[in-house]
Protein backbone atom coordinates (compact mmCIF):
# COMPACT_ATOMS: atom_id res chain seq x y z
CA UNK A 1 0.00 0.00 0.00
CA UNK A 2 1.49 3.34 -0.92
CA UNK A 3 0.29 6.80 0.67
CA UNK A 4 0.41 9.98 -0.27
CA UNK A 5 -0.21 13.53 1.01
CA UNK A 6 0.24 16.41 -0.51
CA UNK A 7 2.09 19.22 2.16
CA UNK A 8 2.78 22.52 1.22
CA UNK A 9 6.06 24.03 1.71
CA UNK A 10 6.52 28.04 1.61
CA UNK A 11 9.68 29.64 1.27
CA UNK A 12 10.06 32.51 3.35
CA UNK A 13 11.50 35.85 2.18
CA UNK A 14 14.99 36.42 2.12
CA UNK A 15 15.69 32.53 1.51
CA UNK A 16 15.28 32.55 -2.36
CA UNK A 17 18.80 31.19 -2.36
CA UNK A 18 18.65 28.46 -0.46
CA UNK A 19 17.35 24.80 -1.51
CA UNK A 20 14.02 23.47 -0.03
CA UNK A 21 13.87 20.11 1.68
CA UNK A 22 15.02 17.38 -0.06
CA UNK A 23 15.48 13.59 -0.09
CA UNK A 24 19.30 12.60 -1.14
CA UNK A 25 18.82 9.41 -2.74
CA UNK A 26 15.52 7.55 -4.35
CA UNK A 27 14.31 5.71 -1.05
CA UNK A 28 15.34 8.26 1.49
CA UNK A 29 12.69 8.36 4.25
CA UNK A 30 13.88 11.73 5.24
CA UNK A 31 14.33 15.17 3.36
CA UNK A 32 17.33 17.17 4.23
CA UNK A 33 17.20 20.66 5.55
CA UNK A 34 19.34 23.25 5.13
CA UNK A 35 20.78 26.46 7.25
CA UNK A 36 18.73 30.07 7.15
CA UNK A 37 21.35 31.47 8.46
CA UNK A 38 22.86 35.13 7.69
CA UNK A 39 26.48 34.89 8.92
CA UNK A 40 28.48 31.93 10.45
CA UNK A 41 27.68 30.33 13.96
CA UNK A 42 30.11 28.70 15.94
CA UNK A 43 28.88 26.17 18.39
CA UNK A 44 31.35 24.90 20.79
CA UNK A 45 31.27 21.93 22.98
CA UNK A 46 28.24 21.47 24.82
CA UNK A 47 26.49 24.74 23.37
CA UNK A 48 23.25 24.76 21.79
CA UNK A 49 21.28 26.70 19.18
CA UNK A 50 18.19 26.75 17.15
CA UNK A 51 18.70 27.33 13.28
CA UNK A 52 16.31 28.25 11.37
CA UNK A 53 16.03 26.74 7.47
CA UNK A 54 14.21 29.28 5.87
CA UNK A 55 10.62 27.66 5.11
CA UNK A 56 7.25 26.92 6.37
CA UNK A 57 5.05 24.37 6.11
CA UNK A 58 0.87 23.43 5.72
CA UNK A 59 0.44 19.41 6.59
CA UNK A 60 -3.09 17.99 6.64
CA UNK A 61 -4.29 16.40 9.43
CA UNK A 62 -2.86 13.43 10.55
CA UNK A 63 0.04 13.64 9.86
CA UNK A 64 3.27 15.38 11.74
CA UNK A 65 6.73 16.30 10.49
CA UNK A 66 9.86 14.76 13.02
CA UNK A 67 13.09 16.74 12.92
CA UNK A 68 16.27 14.39 13.52
CA UNK A 69 19.82 14.24 13.56
CA UNK A 70 21.79 13.51 10.35
CA UNK A 71 24.12 10.58 10.85
CA UNK A 72 27.07 12.27 9.50
CA UNK A 73 27.22 15.26 11.35
CA UNK A 74 26.58 13.17 14.66
CA UNK A 75 29.23 10.17 14.10
CA UNK A 76 31.86 12.79 12.35
CA UNK A 77 31.72 15.98 14.80
CA UNK A 78 28.88 14.92 17.54
CA UNK A 79 26.28 17.07 16.59
CA UNK A 80 22.81 16.42 17.10
CA UNK A 81 19.55 17.35 17.50
CA UNK A 82 17.88 18.21 21.18
CA UNK A 83 14.22 17.03 21.40
CA UNK A 84 14.52 14.03 18.93
CA UNK A 85 12.94 13.55 17.16
CA UNK A 86 11.07 17.05 17.16
CA UNK A 87 7.52 17.28 16.33
CA UNK A 88 6.05 19.96 14.09
CA UNK A 89 2.63 19.30 14.30
CA UNK A 90 -0.08 19.63 11.37
CA UNK A 91 -1.79 23.27 12.92
CA UNK A 92 1.48 24.69 13.18
CA UNK A 93 2.24 27.47 10.36
CA UNK A 94 5.91 28.82 11.82
CA UNK A 95 9.40 28.83 10.34
CA UNK A 96 10.53 25.32 10.94
CA UNK A 97 13.93 25.29 13.17
CA UNK A 98 16.27 22.90 14.09
CA UNK A 99 17.47 22.84 18.00
CA UNK A 100 20.99 21.67 17.71
CA UNK A 101 23.99 20.55 20.49
CA UNK A 102 27.43 19.71 20.04
CA UNK A 103 28.35 16.55 21.79
CA UNK A 104 31.95 16.72 19.95
CA UNK A 105 35.05 17.87 21.58
CA UNK A 106 35.52 20.51 18.95
CA UNK A 107 33.47 23.70 17.93
CA UNK A 108 31.67 23.23 14.48
CA UNK A 109 31.00 26.09 12.45
CA UNK A 110 27.34 26.02 10.96
CA UNK A 111 27.24 27.80 7.01
CA UNK A 112 24.83 28.94 5.03
CA UNK A 113 22.81 26.25 3.64
CA UNK A 114 24.78 23.39 4.74
CA UNK A 115 22.63 20.39 5.61
CA UNK A 116 21.52 20.09 8.97
CA UNK A 117 19.34 17.93 9.97
CA UNK A 118 16.49 15.80 8.42
CA UNK A 119 12.89 15.76 8.09
CA UNK A 120 10.63 12.30 8.34
CA UNK A 121 6.69 12.92 7.87
CA UNK A 122 4.61 10.10 9.90
CA UNK A 123 0.98 9.21 10.31
CA UNK A 124 -0.66 10.21 13.69
CA UNK A 125 -3.44 7.63 14.66
CA UNK A 126 -6.57 9.25 16.44
CA UNK A 127 -6.36 8.28 19.78
CA UNK A 128 -8.80 8.03 22.34
CA UNK A 129 -7.95 7.92 26.33
CA UNK A 130 -10.10 6.03 27.96
CA UNK A 131 -9.97 5.89 31.98
CA UNK A 132 -10.47 2.35 33.91
CA UNK A 133 -9.79 1.59 37.62
CA UNK A 134 -7.84 -0.83 36.84
CA UNK A 135 -5.48 -2.39 33.63
CA UNK A 136 -5.44 -5.71 32.06
CA UNK A 137 -2.43 -7.64 33.14
CA UNK A 138 0.66 -8.72 31.22
CA UNK A 139 3.62 -10.94 32.08
CA UNK A 140 5.35 -7.92 31.89
CA UNK A 141 3.76 -5.99 34.51
CA UNK A 142 5.30 -2.69 36.05
CA UNK A 143 8.66 -3.50 35.41
CA UNK A 144 10.24 -0.63 33.79
CA UNK A 145 14.20 0.52 32.73
CA UNK A 146 16.21 -2.33 32.53
CA UNK A 147 14.34 -4.90 34.54
CA UNK A 148 15.11 -7.50 31.93
CA UNK A 149 18.71 -7.89 32.27
CA UNK A 150 21.88 -5.95 30.95
CA UNK A 151 20.81 -7.13 26.94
Amino acid sequence: MNLSYEVQIKRLAGNEDLELPRKMSELASGFDLYAAITDEIVLEPGQRTLIPTGFALAMPAGLEAQIRPRSGLAFKHGITCLNTPGTIDADYRGEVKVLLINHGEEPFTFHRGERIAQMVFQIVPEVNLIQVDELSATVRGAGGFGHTGRN
